[in-house]
Formats: C-alpha cells, structure tokens, sequence
C-alpha cells in the first residue's frame, strides 16, 4: 500500500533553519521515498511501511538532537501524485 505525508516541523529553537534543513537532508537517506520540500512543508511518498518508519526514527531523532518541536502532519493512504501541479 502507499501512502503520502504532508510534513511540518516547527522546531522551538531560534536557529530553526538549521534545524529543518538537517531534517530534510535526513529524509533524503532513504531509497525509494519520493520527496517534494516547498516554503510551507515537505511531502513525502512511498511504501505504507517505509514512511511509517522513517517517521518513527527520524522524528525521534530530531528531538533527540535538537530538543522540543512540533511535527504537523497530515495522511493519505494510497498516495498522491506529488508531481502534480495546475
């Protein structure tokens, strides 16, 4: 099954850029998830299990490294075309 995430970190540190930045780059470590950043949020596509778990691990990771932070995200099973555009 795939499955489409819309990503928001809101870190609760004045050096926030950098601590987005790195958690992108983060994402970009796994093969097979597709990956779309825009001003407002990261969009990520997959595997239903892949993107279940690199969640799990890497906002984990995330507080362990920078401390408190707000993760927004919104679902949808089956994926979306994250290429699409009007």
């Amino acid at each position: 099954m795939q499955l489409s995430v819309e990503i928001s970190l809101y870190p609760l540190k004045d050096n926030y850029l950098e601590v987005i930045k790195w958690f992108i780059q983060r994402l970009d470590a796994y093969p097979g998830v597709q990956r779309l950043t825009n001003g407002m949020s990261t969009q990520l596509g997959g595997d239903y299990d892949t993107i279940m778990a690199l969640l799990a691990t890497e906002m984990k990771a995330a507080h362990a490294q920078w401390g408190k932070g707000v993760f927004v995200c919104k679902f949808i099973p089956g994926g979306v075309n994250l290429d699409h555009s009007e």
